[in-house]
């Protein structure tokens, strides 16, 4: 499930993200890895509720970004000493690139079969 966050402007959401909250990170990371076999392009990652606005901002990720999302995530879950999610998502960012190469290949080889016909 994606954070929720209640924020009395988007200034102060702001300062939550430049104070690297790891909320926003765990939030991030627990989306991603819950969505990695979905066939979705976008995967919902975080709702904050803007009171003086009235407004509700819906933050997605496209799933192309996801194994780069994650990289860059895990240096605040190495500072937090979460290892057995480092781990996590060491493998499932290994698993994306496998994935991502595969695709490569198999576009690569399908234009070279076409090409020789």
């Amino acid at each position: 499930m994606a954070l929720e966050l209640t924020v009395n402007n988007i200034e102060e959401f702001q300062n939550i993200v430049d104070s690297k909250d790891f909320r926003i990170s765990e939030s991030i990371v627990k989306s991603i890895l819950n969505n990695l076999n979905t066939k979705k392009q976008h995967v919902h990652i975080i709702s904050v509720s803007i009171l003086e606005e009235g407004s509700v901002l819906d933050m997605t990720l496209e799933r192309k970004f996801f194994a780069e999302t994650l990289e860059e995530n895990l240096k605040y879950f190495i500072e937090q000493e979460k290892y057995e999610e480092c781990q996590h998502m060491v493998n499932a960012i290994n698993k994306l690139k496998t994935h991502t190469e595969n695709v490569k290949t198999t576009k690569q080889k399908t234009r070279k079969s076409k090409e020789v016909i």
